[in-house]
């Protein structure tokens, strides 16, 4: 019974509870760290438990009242209030199974998103620019910390690549659907005959990783400096403030110039690097699962082409759920929480028909 597996986590979140408390778990960091993150997961589901126990005690009551009540009336509004906790009573398990699947442990942590412009010569670089204000824009309609990491600009206007952190719970569950190639439609800035352009820029959307995630040792890195480039400011070309990474076992690189100090270009830089050496292994997990469901282009396959802007018609469409809003644009002004929540949502029936993990 779905009350039995409700208790079991009950147990197991109170033995959590009292793991935390022990001294020998708090001297050991990455285990504190484990054990609070199963915690807080946990807890929801708990507190799921008592309102769904508490709708079964009501139900029970109600049905009590049928069986012995002989007032027509007092029947009635037991009728009534039996059919409400019953309709309750089937929405709260349907979303108690969908908290039971496990979750996939990256959803909870920072993003790392870059974007880069493809084909379509310098409109893919003003297209870039357009999905990197898109993407700021839902952002601050969140209220989530971003922070420019490094960024190439485009020759014409946009950008040729631009990394940047989302520092926000859960940042990573909600941004990763947009990993893939992004397509416009529309006449560029620098068509003189009014033609219509086909245009790319791909976007990938990696974990952001901590130390005890991926070690990466001091002897491992070839750290070289470099003056800034990008629009004035009396650090740009004066001072060796920017910072490139080398992974030698990999050949993974990374680099930052967005701050004027270089300590903390390379602490940026080195997130960066480790989330990009994470994701090689990360994402062979995350194309077995692709295969088998497409919604989740999260596995970083950045040939997949997932959504399409037409400005001629005003219209976003979705491949891999076949959404599309002729509200376009809105939505490149960041109000694309509709098409993310589809998404969840369409992964979320796949994840329960399948009774798969992450």
């Amino acid at each position: 019974m779905l009350i039995e597996k409700l208790e079991a986590i009950k147990v197991r979140r109170d033995e959590v509870e009292q793991e935390l408390g022990s001294p020998t778990v708090m001297s050991d960091m990455k285990r504190f760290a484990g054990l609070s993150k199963e915690y807080k997961d946990l807890t929801p589901i708990v507190e799921a438990m008592e309102d769904y126990r508490n709708v079964l005690s009501n139900i029970e009551s109600s049905r009590e009242v049928l069986m012995n009540e002989k007032d027509e009336e007092f029947r009635n509004m037991a009728k009534m209030e039996l059919d409400e906790l019953e309709a309750r009573r089937i929405k709260m398990e349907d979303d108690i199974r969908l908290m039971l699947v496990p979750a996939d442990p990256e959803d909870s942590k920072n993003a790392i998103m870059e974007i880069r412009a493809g084909t379509g010569g310098d409109e893919a670089g003003i297209f870039a620019g357009d999905l990197y204000r898109m993407y700021m824009r839902y952002c601050e309609r969140n209220k989530w910390k971003t922070e420019l990491v490094d960024f190439t600009e485009g020759t014409a206007g946009g950008y040729k690549e631009v990394i940047f952190n989302v520092i926000a719970d859960n940042a990573y569950g909600v941004m990763k659907y947009e990993s893939g190639v992004h397509r416009v439609q529309r006449v560029p800035l620098t068509e003189t005959m009014g033609r219509v352009h086909t245009s790319a820029a791909s976007v990938a959307v990696l974990p952001e990783v901590d130390e005890v995630d991926v070690v990466v040792r001091n002897e491992d890195i070839r750290k070289d400096t470099f003056c800034s480039g990008g629009k004035g400011g009396q650090s740009v070309n004066t001072t060796y403030s920017a910072v490139r990474l080398t992974h030698l076992p990999t050949g993974i690189v990374a680099q930052c110039q967005d701050e004027r100090s270089q300590i903390k270009n390379y602490d940026k830089c080195l997130k960066v690097l480790r989330s990009r050496i994470y994701e090689v292994e990360y994402n062979k997990r995350m194309e077995a699962i692709a295969k088998k469901r497409k919604t989740m282009v999260s596995s970083g396959d950045r040939s997949a082409k997932i959504r399409t802007y037409n400005y001629a018609q005003s219209r976003v469409t979705d491949h891999r759920i076949g959404l599309s809003t002729h509200n376009l644009p809105l939505f490149v002004d960041g109000d694309i929480q509709e098409f993310l929540d589809a998404l969840q949502l369409a992964e979320n029936a796949e994840r329960l028909k399948e009774g798969t993990t992450v």
